[in-house]
């Protein structure tokens, strides 16, 4: 499934030329509503009747703010008819399958593997370029640097959804 979110996010940076969740949210033509949370509370992803709303805590900063975007984006692309709360304790370190998911797609989609290389010939860390993302650190487990092919194309066929998913991005 690594493999699968990896290609998937790939296939979006390319299909709307960003890696802003915001925007591609916006393309998508799913709402992203800003909403006074609790402190607990970070976001949530909604479906209802065939629409798609996502609800960021409007008291985060905005790299946490973007964080959670592109964490509830992951969620709306891949689990779309799975409600879900971005709760601060419990889902960055959450072990339910969903959450390491949502969290994997919204660290390809802010760090992709182009932004990585781009800092190779410096002394940060994998943890330093992270946090510059507003990527929590403790997450950097979830980011395999790859290797860039020439052609800049990854497809990877490891289960039949990804093929179901490309289409769904199209």
């Amino acid at each position: 499934m690594q493999k699968l979110i990896s290609s998937v996010v790939r296939h979006l940076i390319e299909k709307y030329a960003t890696t802003d969740p915001l925007s591609i949210a916006e393309e998508m033509g799913i709402q992203v509503v800003p909403w006074d949370f609790p402190d607990e509370i970070q976001g949530m992803y909604k479906y209802e009747r065939r629409n798609q709303f996502i609800f960021v805590n409007e008291n985060l900063s905005e790299k946490e703010r973007n964080f959670v975007l592109a964490h509830e984006l992951g969620h709306a692309i891949l689990h779309p008819t799975h409600n879900t709360s971005f709760l601060r304790d419990n889902t960055l370190f959450s072990v339910n399958k969903f959450e390491r998911q949502a969290n994997k797609f919204a660290i390809e989609l802010l760090l992709p593997d182009e932004v990585v290389h781009s800092y190779q010939d410096t002394n940060l860390t994998k943890q330093d370029i992270m946090q510059m993302q507003g990527i929590p650190t403790h997450l950097a487990h979830l980011k395999r640097i790859q290797k860039i092919l020439e052609s800049g194309i990854f497809f990877f066929y490891d289960h039949v959804r990804v093929i179901i998913l490309l289409l769904m991005l199209l």
